[in-house]
């Protein structure tokens, strides 16, 4: 994440993007995202995990609302900076049974809300299924948390009556050699669904030549009993799915946005691999108004890509923003309008507005109470 090759930046980038902001702003106020919308961020405090609530307002700013604890504990990945969970997807909205939910890797359980607007009510805390579980994966009513200590792991559940009810025989080993808490570099990155649920996908970092675990999804949630093993190179972090279904990976050694068929025995074929952002520990990414922004942790930046119908990744601007300090994990508001990043070297979320050319513009920061160890977020 940190031998990342420097490339010339888009100069321009901010520039454009606050001459943009007055269309965007305009555009994102007529779209209706009232205060009823709300932004979740996970403090990940070791003594004691909890989830910030803020109110969501027309213009893109946000208001505290409420702090809500998790009954569990936060913890840190060894040699972790502004990243202790050193994951994607570590706080996860399910929309349709109206469910956050968090994992405490300090606890190795996972804590389940209901959510009402910026309200949230803890229906229940399970165990996960191994130790420091730092990402979750949502596909209908199944669910599967990824645990990155020891071996790592993967189990599976049911959604049902506003709980996680353990799926029997969903257990997975990864077949790694950590301690725990892992070492950041050596942990599994996130756990996600393919767009059918037919596929479940895990991203190893650098593990095995920078891999991707695939494993096949049954009917009854189970897991195939091995998954197919790809070696895509360098350190493969975090990941979204294109309208095609294909695979999107930001990896962190190359600094780029790369697409790939997911086959059907599920191998992966490199479609398209897109130019270095120039910056430095891209390892987020996530997708606002038809765009994919990759989070550089090193730099304190955004950056922007584009993916067209044929699955190629095109770099636009780099920097999209900037002033981020220890840039990690993101969220995009339900209509693509604004992009919430959370700043993990200053303990505070960036919120900007998502212009018609994939620039961003700032729309304000706020402080997380007991955020200087955050990570974490979602946008309802």
């Amino acid at each position: 994440m940190r031998n990342l090759i420097r490339l010339s930046i888009v100069a321009t980038a901010m520039a454009a993007a606050l001459l943009g902001a007055p269309a965007a702003l305009a555009e994102a106020a007529a779209s209706g995202a009232g205060a009823d919308h709300a932004v979740f961020v996970q403090t990940d405090d070791p003594a004691g995990n909890s989830i910030v609530a803020y109110a969501r307002h027309d213009d893109g700013t946000l208001t505290y609302a409420a702090t809500y604890a998790t009954a569990g504990n936060g913890a840190r990945a060894a040699g972790a900076a502004v990243d202790p969970l050193a994951s994607q997807s570590s706080l996860v909205i399910d929309r349709e049974h109206g469910l956050l939910l968090a994992p405490n890797a300090g606890s190795n359980t996972v804590s389940v809300f209901s959510v009402s607007g910026d309200t949230l009510r803890l229906n229940q805390v399970v165990a996960s299924g191994g130790p420091f579980p730092a990402s979750i994966a949502i596909h209908g009513d199944l669910a599967y948390g990824l645990d990155g200590g020891f071996a790592g792991y993967v189990e599976g559940y049911r959604i049902a009556g506003g709980k996680l009810h353990p799926i029997a025989g969903s257990l997975r080993s990864l077949g790694l050699g950590n301690g725990n808490p892992p070492a950041f570099l050596q942990s599994p990155a996130q756990v996600g669904f393919s767009p059918d649920g037919s596929k479940l996908v895990i991203t190893m970092k650098g593990n095995g030549g920078g891999s991707v675990y695939v494993y096949g999804v049954s009917a009854n949630g189970r897991l195939s009993g091995t998954p197919a093993i790809t070696a895509v190179g360098g350190n493969a972090f975090a990941f979204v799915f294109d309208p095609a279904g294909r695979l999107v990976i930001v990896n962190a050694a190359f600094g780029n946005l790369s697409t790939y068929t997911v086959n059907g025995d599920g191998s992966l074929t490199l479609v398209s691999a897109g130019a270095s952002d120039g910056q430095i520990a891209a390892c987020w990414v996530t997708v606002a108004n038809g765009n994919y922004y990759a989070a550089n942790a090193g730099s304190g930046s955004l950056s922007q890509y584009t993916i067209d119908a044929n699955g190629t990744v095109v770099l636009g601007w780099s920097p999209a923003a900037t002033g981020i300090p220890g840039a990690v994990d993101m969220a995009a508001s339900n209509d693509g309008h604004f992009l919430y990043a959370q700043s993990g070297g200053s303990g505070s979320i960036k919120a900007f507005a998502v212009n018609s050319n994939g620039s961003l513009s700032p729309v304000g920061s706020w402080a997380v109470p007991n955020g200087g160890g955050q990570e974490g977020i979602a946008a309802a």
